[in-house]
């Protein structure tokens, strides 16, 4: 089937279809569109609805429920499920809805041409067929004219009064008329060949292909209709094994809800530590009461020395436990966190630990940072000044020390409730704990490096004729025990001493706790190192066998 050929004189109504086809797809986008701003709207609405039952309390007071866990994983997955349908929106806007209204423009352009070149068309045919009708109007009056010419010189040449002249005249008109009508009838025989060939041409080439074009057009948008119909559906399946995820992780949100695990958690949670109550003795009243004969050897006999019973001052002391039958009384926050249960104080207790090692380990890590650069600093000049640097790394290093001993007292309390009393070295906090730091670092005076507990301080700085005295003393001090380099050190500081890895070295001083140790070389060389760039054995006769890095 073709619009050429079976359409020839259908150019209104071909005008009117493909007009309709461009209004169509045009309304198939706004579909689209509409679907797609539902999806986004479904989406915020989706997201709000997670933000609103999202919990705003802090995690520490988060409760830890399996069904609370359980809910907030649902959350998480809906908050998923809701950046797939704006993922599906995005899509539709991209893939779809843009797509159309581009293929729409085009079309428009396209069809415009094409209508316009059927109007040309049809505008030279009528061109055409005017000249012609012109032509052959004039041969029509051309030959009346003549008609009437030879009837004139007729009339003249039969009548017997007309003069020679008139005769002559007349036939001369006549002769002219009869010349007229044949070019009149040759010019018409020529508009009429022509308008002939541009009429066949017209019906047979020009138009036919310029509705072939639009056939052409149209059929393209039909296909166009058909790929975005695809690809709407497109769009929904590629998100289907994404939301598949979300919902299959609501399922196993629901399967870890554990009843017994959320009850232990109520147990752990709310534990005091206290023992439960005794019996309640019996107190009599009646001891003063004086009694008959008989009735003496009857009732509870009176305390010794008229002394108190120590179960009564027990019952008075475990009053004030008794919360099980009345609201408990609501006690001051303390500093110690005394005011709570045992076990709740030590829950407490760890946890505040565990994050005061976690500031201190950040600080730590901004010291680094600042010796580091004030290392580069030193170096290169031009990029800054070094001393401008020593404000904040003091300030850093004061705010350490401040932590420390927060997290001393703290593990003094923590060791008071667990009954251990022991010194913070048998409590020592993960922030103490060496980190290897790699080969050839400098001093940490003024330098960097990765040791995690080295404070960048300088080695302890005697006054320099006692330094020069003690070293020079023939009565050397005594080792306290040995240690064995983990790396080298350049020793490019005042009082300090070069060592190379693995070298071993006498400690003829412990670390003070401001980061250095005293050592005595092979050679008889004393000075004084990094502590956390040896591995110290103490002897057994000084303060027992301790190793430590």
């Amino acid at each position: 089937m073709s619009w050429g050929t079976d359409l020839w004189d259908q150019f209104e109504n071909l005008d009117k279809h493909t007009q309709w086809g461009i209004d169509f797809l045009e309304r198939y986008a706004k579909f689209v569109k509409e679907r797609l701003e539902i999806e986004q709207a479904y989406a915020k609405q989706l997201r709000s609805l997670v933000k609103k039952h999202c919990p705003k309390r802090s995690k520490d007071d988060e409760p830890r429920f399996t069904s609370c866990l359980s809910f907030y994983s649902i959350l998480n997955e809906l908050n998923d499920y809701a950046g797939q349908r704006e993922v599906v929106a995005e899509e539709m806007g991209h893939k779809v809805y843009g797509e159309l209204m581009r293929y729409s423009q085009d079309l428009k352009a396209e069809r415009k041409h094409h209508l316009q070149e059927g109007r040309k068309a049809q505008q030279f045919l009528d061109q055409c067929w005017k000249h012609m009708d012109n032509s052959k109007k004039k041969f029509e009056r051309e030959c009346r004219e003549a008609e009437k010419s030879q009837m004139m010189y007729e009339r003249l040449d039969s009548d017997i009064n007309a003069t020679k002249s008139e005769v002559e005249k007349a036939k001369s008109q006549l002769y002219l008329r009869q010349h007229m009508a044949e070019e009149s009838k040759n010019e018409y025989a020529a508009q009429l060949q022509n308008f002939n060939s541009e009429q066949w041409k017209h019906f047979n080439v020009s138009i036919p292909q310029i509705f072939k074009n639009l056939q052409d057009m149209d059929e393209r948008r039909t296909v166009k209709l058909g790929e975005t119909y695809r690809s709407f559906a497109e769009v929904e399946r590629r998100v289907i094994p994404i939301i598949s995820k979300c919902l299959e992780g609501m399922v196993t949100a629901a399967k870890n809800v554990d009843e017994r695990k959320d009850s232990a958690i109520v147990v752990e949670s709310f534990k005091s530590g206290f023992e439960p109550p005794g019996e309640f003795p019996f107190e009599d009243f009646s001891q003063n009461i004086q009694r008959t004969g008989s009735d003496s050897t009857i009732g509870t006999p009176k305390n010794d020395g008229g002394k108190p019973d120590p179960k009564q001052h027990a019952i008075g002391r475990t009053k004030n436990k008794l919360w099980l039958f009345g609201k408990k009384p609501k006690a001051p926050t303390l500093e110690d966190l005394s005011h709570l249960p045992p076990e709740q104080r030590r829950k407490k207790l760890q946890q505040r630990i565990d994050e005061l090692n976690k500031e201190l380990q950040k600080e730590m890590d901004q010291r680094d940072a600042l010796n580091k650069m004030k290392d580069v600093y030193e170096k290169n000049p031009q990029m800054g000044d070094p001393g401008s640097l020593q404000p904040k790394i003091s300030e850093t290093i004061c705010n350490m020390e401040k932590l420390r001993s927060e997290i001393h007292k703290n593990e003094t309390w923590l060791a008071e409730v667990e009954g251990k009393h022991g010194s913070r070295g048998e409590r020592r906090s993960s922030a103490d704990v060496n980190h290897h730091a790699p080969h050839g670092r400098e001093s940490p005076e003024g330098s960097y490096t990765d040791d995690q507990n080295q404070e960048h301080r300088s080695p302890p700085q005697p006054d320099p004729h006692e330094f020069d005295d003690e070293f020079d003393d023939d009565d050397p001090l005594p080792a306290v025990g040995h240690c064995k380099a983990l790396y080298s050190f350049d020793g490019s500081n005042e009082g300090t001493l070069v060592i190379k890895e693995n070298e071993v070295m006498y400690v003829i001083e412990e670390d003070k706790g401001d980061g250095w140790t005293r050592v005595r070389k092979q050679g008889g060389e004393e000075g004084y190192v990094p502590t956390s760039y040896v591995e110290i054995t103490l002897e057994k006769n000084s303060k027992g066998a301790v190793t430590y890095i």
